[in-house]
């Protein structure tokens, strides 16, 4: 049986529902309600993801990529084609190729991900960005070695590289990218929410949780969204991971410590693990300051974030600092981020979106 038939008909019509939901959002979001709701139609069709259509003023999404591709994928082809909707009808631009330049143009001014689905396009820059990428990777590498030493300086070199690299390219156009992290759930996950906020203060990227339509199940669950260049959010996945990972191991390994016994300081002490791997980095920043490394931010990333997200509601939560939370602070001034990501995008095979 198909995707496509394992779905019924009550979860179809409440997916359809949904998409509609989400072209009003979008709409408002991004277009400023300019745009007047198309007919919106599940195809079966798994030659497009997604297609505008002038004539019957039908906007198409392929059954296969709703059921099957993450919401964010469904999400960037739903946007694409309400960009190609808004040059048709608004600005009443038909004279340029699809996706030329009034097209570019609308999607840069949006915060819509330039690319087709979530699958990057390779170019020039982001070729680049794979070979600062894979060296990061290699000193990420000899970060894993058993003398601490060792694994010390290459982290701080490493650390030392990406700051030198997006100090470098601040000053050049970028393109940015959209990517979700972690596991759909319902609750927010304090863990989670101190490696996001170490994510955003560290690794030149912007972060929001979001939420996202689950279709065979018929219900929402929040994701975090990251975006920043390529080779950021490359980084940033590998670095989520790596501290979720690191955290649970660290409390596993430590339960004999008589400050985090309990089961009920898990979380505590997790949290505790974070926050001392963030005062290793910001230590190390100090150093390269001296130095004359100096990040200022990327307003542009700022821009894009703004565009996608108009309306940012900023919610602050407190830590007890307990002496679970004490002990995992000083496991956590000892980690060293290691392990290099094991894909680039520039050996990734690109895919186009056809709209």
């Amino acid at each position: 049986m198909s995707d496509s038939a394992e779905l019924s008909a009550v979860l179809e019509a409440a997916l359809v529902r949904e998409l509609r939901r989400l072209f009003e959002l979008l709409n408002e979001r991004r277009f400023a309600d300019k745009l007047k709701p198309p007919v919106l139609a599940l195809t079966d069709t798994t030659r497009r993801l997604g297609q505008w259509k002038h004539a019957t003023r039908t906007l198409e999404l392929s059954r296969p990529l709703v059921l099957v591709r993450p919401w964010l994928e469904v999400m960037s082809v739903l946007e694409h084609e309400m960009a190609h909707q808004f040059v048709d009808e608004v600005l009443r631009v038909r004279d340029e190729s699809p996706h030329g330049p009034t097209f570019t143009r609308v999607c840069a001014e949006r915060g819509i991900d330039a690319r087709a689905a979530g699958v990057p396009v390779a170019s020039t820059a982001d070729i680049e960005a794979d070979r600062a990428l894979d060296k990061i990777r290699k000193l990420l590498a000899l970060a894993g070695s058993d003398n601490q030493h060792e694994a010390e300086i290459a982290m701080r070199r490493a650390h030392e590289l990406m700051l030198r690299h997006n100090i470098e390219q601040a000053a050049t156009a970028q393109r940015y990218e959209v990517r979700h992290l972690g596991t759909p759930s319902r609750r927010a996950n304090a863990v989670e929410a101190d490696i996001i906020g170490l994510l955003t203060e560290f690794f030149f990227v912007e972060v929001i949780r979001v939420p996202i339509y689950q279709p065979r199940e018929g219900r929402y669950a929040h994701v975090y969204e990251v975006m920043g260049t390529h080779a950021n959010v490359e980084m940033a996945a590998h670095v989520f991971a790596f501290l979720l990972a690191t955290a649970d191991r660290l409390w596993r390994e430590n339960r004999g410590d008589e400050r985090v016994r309990s089961g009920r300081d898990r979380l505590s002490y997790q949290s505790g693990v974070i926050g001392g791997f963030r005062d290793k980095l910001l230590a190390e920043r100090k150093q390269l300051k001296g130095t004359g490394l100096v990040w200022v931010g990327d307003g542009a990333l700022h821009d894009f974030y703004r565009a996608r997200y108009p309306r940012i509601r900023t919610v602050r939560r407190s830590i007890r600092m307990s002496r679970a939370h004490a002990a995992g602070r000083e496991a956590g001034r000892n980690v060293v981020l290691h392990k290099p990501v094991t894909e680039t995008g520039a050996t990734a095979k690109p895919r186009l979106l056809r709209g």
